[in-house]
């Protein structure tokens, strides 16, 4: 399997948004629309701060 988990990272710790991503699509300055793999959705604001791809890992910041 190829999708990734995606968390936000708050006072240096990794907190879990969403399992499974699929799909991720910039919605404007700051927000992002993501997708499962069961087509759950949920926005999340934020900036993109690393991405994982081998441990299948996307970090978000505020």
């Amino acid at each position: 399997m190829c999708e990734a988990s995606a968390y936000l990272v708050k006072e240096g710790q990794e907190h879990l948004i969403m399992e499974s991503v699929d799909l991720i699509e910039p919605e404007g300055d700051d927000m992002w629309r993501l997708v499962g793999i069961f087509g759950d959705q949920k926005t999340v604001k934020g900036r993109i701060k690393a991405m994982n791809l081998v441990n299948h890992k996307i970090l978000f910041e505020e």
